[in-house]
């Protein structure tokens, strides 16, 4: 670590684009696909499944001058260690080859490569992935997002809080839990509709497909700083 470097601002990113679909399930349903030093994170005794895309862009290191800049999916809940709250991830698809491998070295995270093609036409996105790693289970997601109505920041204490407002995330690392941590502006974001033509992100990962009506969410983006993965 430099001296005076921030431990949040290691990396520096952009994450733009980004769309947020998340359904609420039974913490039971959550609770036995977790690491034992894991816990359940619920909003109204719900525990919450979410799938999150966008574009990572420029992501580099605070003093390189260039970046990459890759589409990203992820599959994901929340959760508390040791009362911290945080986000545990199922699965990252990303469309970056040496993105992918160097997030899987760095960061300890399951990140695996896809396929994936976005469309914009009359302010809808049309987001599609197909997982191409070897080895990993195969997964689709096949979405159009359609924001509409005003931008807000998100106010504490709200669901749109405890679902977006997360600045670590835990994962397993050598047979223990690891913390990485982010730092960012609170998120201004938008209601959404959705129509989900194919997501088997789910049972890629053993989880059977929500039956609710997912809550969603958009925004523009947000800068963020990251620190390297450490020991919790």
């Amino acid at each position: 670590m430099f001296p005076g470097l921030s431990s949040r601002d290691v990396l520096r990113m952009e994450w733009r684009d980004v769309f947020f679909i998340h359904w609420p399930v039974d913490p039971a349903v959550v609770e036995p696909t977790l690491p034992d030093s894991l816990a359940v994170d619920t909003f109204d005794d719900r525990a919450w499944l979410g799938i999150v895309g966008f574009r990572m862009a420029d992501i580099r290191p605070r003093f390189a001058p260039l970046g990459r800049s890759f589409r990203e999916l992820n599959l994901r809940t929340y959760v508390r260690h040791d009362g911290d709250p945080g986000v545990y991830f199922y699965t990252l698809d990303a469309d970056d080859r040496l993105g992918v491998a160097i997030a899987r070295r760095l960061f300890a995270l399951p990140y695996y490569r896809a396929a994936m093609t976005v469309r914009d036409r009359g302010g809808e996105t049309r987001f599609r992935s197909e997982r191409r790693h070897s080895g990993a289970p195969p997964a689709t997601f096949d979405a159009t997002i359609d924001p509409r109505g005003e931008r807000e920041s998100v106010e504490p204490g709200t669901l749109e809080a405890f679902l977006v407002e997360r600045y670590r995330f835990f994962t397993e690392r050598r047979g223990s839990i690891a913390v990485g941590e982010i730092d960012h502006e609170p998120w201004p974001l938008q209601d959404a509709d959705v129509t989900i033509r194919d997501n088997t992100l789910f049972e890629a990962s053993g989880f059977e497909t929500a039956g609710e009506d997912p809550h969603v969410r958009y925004s523009p983006g947000i800068d963020v700083t990251a620190g390297w993965v450490r020991d919790a």
